[in-house]
């Protein structure tokens, strides 16, 4: 299974002719007949999961000083932000993101996000997921405290394959 997100006219506009589109492709063979123009980021799952997985590929809007605080995910994930800048700490670092760039999260290890203070900040992102997370919302918070936070990032999904 090959995953693309890949730069179309149909997609998510990033930027004045700038698009992100996900594109899902069972093999080499099918995804050779689709055309890439401009900027491009692939992730080759190598490996189908065991068992029953989810494709989810959503947005994720943030206001100005938005925060994600410490949370997980039940399986990895690949972002790519759209506009505005984001801070994400993980795995003992700290690493500031501007637009089309990309960071990848494992899912298990928490992530604080914080997003620009001067203007809007969305990222799009693809997870693989376990089945049983179809149509929930996967982020769980790492102090049960931060559940009662008001959140100001908004997600929005725009498909949800089985794999």
């Amino acid at each position: 299974m090959i995953l693309r997100l890949k730069d179309h006219p149909a997609g998510v506009e990033t930027g004045p002719g700038d698009h992100v589109v996900y594109d899902v492709a069972a093999d080499e063979a099918t995804f050779g007949a689709a055309r890439v123009d401009g900027h491009a980021l692939v992730w080759e799952l190598t490996e189908r999961p065991a068992g029953p997985w989810l494709l989810r590929c959503d947005r994720v809007d943030f206001p100005p000083g938005g925060v994600a605080y410490r949370h997980t995910h039940p399986g990895p994930g690949l972002r790519v932000l759209l506009k505005g800048r984001i801070r994400i700490e993980t795995q003992g670092a700290s690493h500031e993101y501007g637009p089309f760039e990309w960071w990848y999260e494992t899912g298990p290890d928490p992530v604080f996000a914080a997003a620009s203070d001067e203007e809007d900040t969305a990222f799009v992102r693809v997870l693989v997921l376990p089945q049983e997370w179809e149509g929930k919302r996967t982020i769980r918070y790492v102090d049960p405290a931060d559940e009662e936070k008001p959140k100001l990032q908004r997600a929005r999904v725009y498909f949800e394959q089985r794999l």
